[in-house]
């Protein structure tokens, strides 16, 4: 039986049926949708009656959580004061556009 766990953008999780990790990336509260991006790059979004069918369980984000999205010291803030610890991390930066 599937846990019922609520998905928060930058956390990762784990499908038991693929034996992969994901992180969301985005949440759409409006279109009740769920944006997620495996470690390998791969995006897939689902609705939230899907997400309440996966077997997931919460997993650890992996030690180079950049993954497939090529990043390079720079965006990573090696040379800057930054060092964002996730995608969640980066994307609030983005955000706040203090980089």
């Amino acid at each position: 039986m599937a846990q019922l766990l609520t998905p928060q953008r930058g956390h990762w999780y784990k499908r038991s049926d693929l034996d992969t990790i994901f992180e969301v990336v985005a949440l759409d509260d409006d279109e009740g949708t769920i944006e997620v991006q495996y470690f390998g790059g791969e995006i897939e979004e689902f609705d939230i009656n899907s997400w309440q069918l996966l077997e997931l369980s919460q997993a650890a984000p992996p030690e180079d959580w950049s993954g497939a999205l090529e990043v390079d010291d720079y965006t990573r803030g090696d040379d800057l004061d930054l060092a964002p610890g996730s995608l969640d991390d980066v994307l609030n930066i983005i955000d706040s556009n203090d980089y």
